[in-house]
């Protein structure tokens, strides 16, 4: 499971550096192979390859006819690019997906569990405190989904 939030420099030629408590299990995992992908909130989704091919199986079976399934596959298919992670543990981001999520500089790693979140550390922070100023605990605690959820 990846969890916490690493802000991160891009260099020059686009790459960034995965953290070093990460690395082993990654090269472990996955042989260092990820699958990068975009994201409706306009951040990058990183994927170890196993668990991106899980994901990218339930994307293919949608029904072809329908139109929210192909905007999917098109969103979540159609932009995935395979990276891998070099000795350093650096990954080189492309240039098309850089630019989708307005990567220049400095960027944050989100931990999502079995996938990481790449953003913009500035539209990161800015996000943060949207989510918490729009955090409504009293929706939660309605929603048959999260209502049992003990932490």
């Amino acid at each position: 499971m990846f969890r916490g939030v690493s802000f991160l420099n891009l260099d020059a030629k686009g790459r960034i550096a995965i953290p070093a408590r990460y690395r082993e299990r990654l090269q472990s995992s996955c042989d260092s192979r990820l699958v990068i992908t975009v994201d409706r909130d306009r951040c990058l989704l990183v994927y170890p390859e196993p668990t991106w091919i899980e994901i990218e199986r339930k994307l293919d079976q949608l029904p072809s006819f329908n139109e929210q399934s192909r905007m999917l596959q098109r969103l979540y298919i159609g932009h995935a690019q395979e990276v891998d992670m070099d000795s350093q543990g650096r990954v080189l981001l492309p240039p098309a997906l850089r630019s989708f999520a307005s990567l220049d500089k400095r960027v944050a790693l989100v931990g999502q569990g079995k996938k990481f979140e790449l953003w913009d550390e500035e539209t990161w922070n800015g996000n943060c405190n949207d989510w918490l100023n729009k955090a409504d605990l009293s929706q939660v605690e309605s929603s048959p989904d999260i209502a049992t959820l003990n932490i």
